[in-house]
């Protein structure tokens, strides 16, 4: 599939689980005209890849791309889930991360969060390989992972979740996904690593 193309039907896809227009996805990520996205778009219909709307994917537009999926707190972003985030888009097309929201991420670090929920999906939303983040739902991880259906959930070296436990859940939503186990190329580098060395003076500021 042609890089062009490929753009476009993953910006559909982005543009299905957000409130922007596919149109304005697209101009963001490369400099092309408004006459050639009409232009592909058509094409694409012409294919069967996007329904006559000229805004969502038909199942053959959504079963050519491989949308991979990642969580995290992401309160301090550093080198580590700069690695990760990239070990993990670089598994398929389209890379959607879930944020952990204000509540979830105080059960996990045992204290609030120095940034609220839509803080670090900001934070997230701008790093280049992320195509779109969400902030997750309450209690219930699948909730999110049935509203974004990917085909690769990928999990940090240092998360809790295992392997068997997304897998059995995504049967239970009739998914067939597989998931990865990213190792990060700095392990010294890390969140619990930071706060401990500085977790004083972090939340002291």
């Amino acid at each position: 599939m042609k890089q062009l193309e490929k753009l476009i039907l993953s910006s559909m896809y982005v543009s299905s689980l957000s409130d922007r227009d596919p149109t304005d996805i697209i101009k963001e990520k490369v400099g092309v005209t408004d006459e050639i996205i009409d232009s592909k778009i058509q094409e694409c219909i012409s294919n069967h890849l996007i329904n006559e709307d000229k805004k969502t994917l038909t199942e053959n537009g959504r079963s050519s791309l491989k949308v991979v999926l990642a969580g995290g707190v992401f309160d301090i972003i550093h080198p580590g889930h700069i690695h990760t985030l990239n070990a993990a888009k670089s598994l398929g097309d389209i890379l959607i991360v879930v944020i952990a929201t204000d509540k979830t991420a105080e059960k996990m670090k045992k204290r609030l969060p120095l940034h609220n929920q839509n803080q670090r999906k900001l934070l997230v939303d701008s790093l280049s390989m992320v195509n779109l983040s969400v902030v997750g739902h309450e209690g219930d991880i699948f909730k999110t992972v049935d509203l974004i259906r990917p085909e690769i959930i990928a999990l940090g070296y240092d998360q809790i979740h295992q392997e068997k436990f997304i897998t059995e859940g995504c049967k239970k939503i009739n998914l067939d996904v597989t998931v990865a186990r990213l190792q990060s190329p700095i392990p010294e580098v890390s969140s619990s690593v930071i706060e401990k060395k500085y977790g004083e003076d972090i939340h002291g500021i």
